[in-house]
């Protein structure tokens, strides 16, 4: 069994570091991560399945320790796919948003705590209650979504303790995220620049920013970027898919504002260099 889960933790480990490095938290990156993690449990629950355990001390070991392992992983990357897609706009909204989601890993602390002592203390003492197939008590504060799991792969806790796992790692990027919410904040304000060219041109420099995958190494959403450059230069672009879709049937010149932008940038190239 442990040759089995070391290699396969050692491959989605790696697959994880190899898609973390694309891109920092992108909803898509996010998305491939949940769906690697969740073809990895797959595999092991099929290895468990089939070979079992060759005692009791075996089956406890993987439920206290290796599947957890695992499922911590999906568990944070759900967490934080949640976190980034709901995430408000604003230094201050973004703080409110954030403090409430770190009262909600205080809460589940709260509501575990004798279990939380007891896995943070490495006892052992009832681990074949908590660890074996088919030995839950409901007097031992059983999650409900061990009554919605597949019995043949899971225990009265293994989840619970994968939860705590991610949670200590949802608390550390949740205060990193506060960290930056804060700086920003404190930051010293700059003038507001307002966007003084058209819609259409905008919304065409920022499908052409797109195009060329210039933000976030090409996994920047449209919707994003659209609403970073309405919060940047205090405008409403409206309907800017609509207003993309104008720009795509224009018969002549489809790329007028940057055409534009490249020849004002060559002369003012020209003149510095006349000086």
């Amino acid at each position: 069994m442990d040759k089995f889960y070391n290699q396969t933790l050692y491959k989605l480990e790696t697959a994880i570091i190899q898609l973390e490095t694309e891109a920092d938290y992108s909803v898509l990156r996010l998305e491939a991560v949940i769906a690697i993690i969740l073809k990895c449990l797959s595999e092991v629950k099929k290895y468990v399945l089939n070979k079992g355990f060759k005692n009791v001390n075996e089956e406890i070991h993987f439920f206290k320790y290796q599947k957890p392992t695992i499922v911590s992983k999906l568990i944070y990357y759900n967490a934080i796919y949640k976190i980034e897609t709901k995430k408000p706009y604003g230094s201050k909204p973004i703080k409110k948003y954030l403090n409430d989601e770190l009262k909600k890993l205080k809460r589940y602390f709260d509501n575990n705590l004798e279990f939380y002592k007891y896995y943070r203390t490495n006892n052992s003492f009832i681990d074949d209650k908590l660890f074996v197939r088919g030995k839950h008590d409901i007097k031992l504060s059983l999650d409900t979504v061990y009554f919605e799991t597949d019995h043949r792969f899971s225990t009265s806790h293994d989840y619970k303790v994968a939860k705590i796992m991610a949670n200590d790692l949802i608390q550390v990027y949740i205060e990193d995220q506060l960290h930056k919410a804060t700086y920003t904040e404190n930051s010293t304000e700059l003038p507001i620049l307002n966007w003084t060219g058209s819609k259409t041109a905008l919304i065409e420099l920022i499908y052409a920013l797109y195009a060329q995958g210039a933000l976030d190494n090409g996994n920047a959403d449209i919707k994003v970027i659209a609403k970073t450059f309405e919060n940047t230069f205090n405008i409403d672009l409206g309907d800017f898919y609509h207003t993309f879709m104008e720009l795509k049937s224009r018969k002549i010149n489809q790329t007028k504002f940057l055409d534009n932008l490249r020849d004002a940038l060559i002369r003012k190239i020209d003149e510095q260099d006349e000086k």
